[in-house]
């Protein structure tokens, strides 16, 4: 089940692509884009994270933090940051629970195939924790302007 927006972001704590540890917690006072993607250097998440990328100052100067979360380790992250100059941490979640927390992992469909996955979703959560917007229809050539 997704949360709502009115509802309290569910907590988390885990570690980026640099092994620096993140909690939303420690968020507290700014806004913070979560952004849930299916895997690294993969046609859409990179047009995602570039767009983010490219509007960074334009999120940073609305004092929203950009954090994506995907299921791949830090090896994957790291070098998905470095090959497209991300500035904004990965976290990464290859025991499920955060993506399990949000409601994004779910039975997907592809070439007749059914498996579970990360749904493309992003939650606008604001400076108390609570979630201000859900994105279920993510742009990912436009995801900025979403949240802008």
């Amino acid at each position: 089940m997704l949360p709502e927006p009115g509802q309290p972001a569910p907590d988390f704590t885990a570690n980026d692509q640099d092994g620096n540890t993140i909690s939303l917690k420690d968020l507290r006072g700014q806004r913070v884009a979560l952004y849930f993607y299916p895997k690294d250097d993969t046609p859409g998440c990179t047009a995602q994270a570039c767009n983010l990328r490219d509007h960074q100052e334009e999120l940073t100067a609305q004092n929203i933090k950009v954090i994506g979360v995907s299921v791949d380790g830090e090896a994957a992250h790291k070098k998905f940051v470095l090959k497209y100059d991300l500035p904004f941490p990965l976290l990464v979640d290859t025991d499920k629970k955060i993506v399990q927390d949000y409601g994004v992992w779910q039975e997907k469909k592809n070439y007749g195939k059914t498996y579970l996955g990360i749904v493309r979703t992003t939650f606008l959560i604001d400076e108390n924790g609570i979630i201000d917007k859900v994105i279920k229809k993510v742009d990912t050539k436009a995801h900025a302007a979403q949240l802008l």
